[in-house]
């Protein structure tokens, strides 16, 4: 069965909505703690990010949402995302043992190079812009999954599905046995099935951030049409 990791934005909120999220069908969450230059993030993220700042949402408050999303959902991976200052101003060994306290069951830091703090637990990104022996290096020392950065660019919805995927997802392939998950520009069903059948699994970021606005169900509601979508994938 193909994965599918859904990205939340931090927040008072949070764990209900990660909840409806799973309920629709999400196999992971990913949350997204709010920081004021998210260099990878498009408007809709941003957004979000200053919202979740407004209310007070700094990376303590981040680590006790984690921490209710466990209580709510004790078998899902919780996959914190976050940037390099965060870290560096909370203390990197600090971090690193709070998040998993809290639940965390890995990392993401969006910013963060393969080689820099490699004794860092983290899913580590690759993009097409990637040379071969970066996938490789990426891979070996990737928690769990290699998430594949579709396109060169922000997060957001796009109208299609990024040409440069096929590409990128056959050369990691061709470099490793690690699950792979796509992120970037999926929004809708037909983008998630499209992903899916290249990869082992799909992310996908802005357009729930978006649903989330209107609550719980609506969330819950359009998980699942990214899940009918997903399952539509003969797994190979």
């Amino acid at each position: 069965m193909k994965t599918l990791v859904v990205y939340l934005m931090s927040g008072p909120k949070t764990p209900e909505l990660a909840a409806a999220a799973v309920a629709g069908g999400a196999d992971v969450i990913e949350l997204g703690f709010p920081f004021s230059d998210p260099l990878a993030d498009g408007p809709v993220i941003r957004r979000a990010a200053e919202r979740a700042l407004g209310q007070g949402m700094r990376t303590r408050a981040c680590l006790d949402c984690v921490a209710r999303s466990r209580e709510l959902l004790p078998e899902t991976p919780l996959v914190p995302m976050t940037y390099a200052a965060l870290l560096e101003a909370y203390g990197w060994d600090r971090f690193a043992r709070d998040a998993q306290s809290a639940g965390a069951t890995s990392l993401i830091v969006a910013d963060l190079p393969v080689d820099v703090r490699p004794e860092l637990r983290r899913v580590q990104l690759v993009a097409p812009t990637s040379t071969d022996e970066r996938l490789r290096i990426a891979a070996e020392h990737t928690d769990g999954w290699l998430y594949l950065v579709a396109l060169t660019g922000t997060t957001g919805a796009r109208a299609d599905a990024s040409p440069a995927l096929a590409g990128l997802a056959g050369r990691a392939r061709a470099v490793t046995d690690v699950p792979l998950y796509v992120g970037f520009g999926i929004s809708t069903p037909e983008q998630a099935q499209a992903a899916a059948e290249l990869t082992d699994g799909i992310v996908v970021g802005s357009r729930p951030v978006e649903v989330a606005e209107e609550g719980a169900e609506a969330l819950r509601r359009y998980v699942r049409t990214l899940r009918d979508a997903v399952d539509s994938v003969v797994a190979v």
